[in-house]
């Protein structure tokens, strides 16, 4: 005798869920490791290691992550104003908790240094960040 297969409907249900923002507190400028932040101050930590990192230069890291910084050397700052912010939208917004970046100003600091302040609206909420690049 064979076995008599029923129709069973299967219904998949899927849920998106918010992964924790829950990591190691890293000293920003220091070398020490202590403690864990989690909300916003963890996107702030996660947001200044993006911005911090050579997109490329690190087999660690996937090609999506960190800014490409080093080709913008010795460029005119009026270049490098309008080509920092397309890149500094792109690493960031890699992140997925990163909703959107927008209100950015520059500001010449020396001769080949370049600030660049903007905001960033994260699932957590929003923070302004600086960024000094030298050019």
């Amino acid at each position: 005798m064979l076995p008599v297969r029923e129709n069973v409907s299967v219904e998949i249900v899927e849920e998106n869920k918010v992964m924790t923002t829950k990591t190691h507190k890293i000293q920003m400028f220091g070398d020490r490791i202590y403690g864990k932040i989690d909300g916003l101050k963890a996107m702030e930590q996660a947001c200044f290691k993006i911005l911090n990192t050579e997109r490329y230069a690190y087999l660690i890291y996937s090609w999506n992550y960190g800014i490409e910084l080093k080709d913008l050397f010795g460029k005119p700052k009026s270049y490098c104003k309008v080509v920092l912010e397309e890149r500094i939208k792109e690493a960031l917004l890699q992140d997925s908790r990163v909703l959107e970046v927008y209100n950015f100003s520059f500001k010449d600091l020396a001769r080949s240094v370049l600030a660049v302040t903007f905001t960033v609206n994260t699932i957590y909420g929003e923070m302004n960040l600086r960024k000094e690049v030298l050019i």
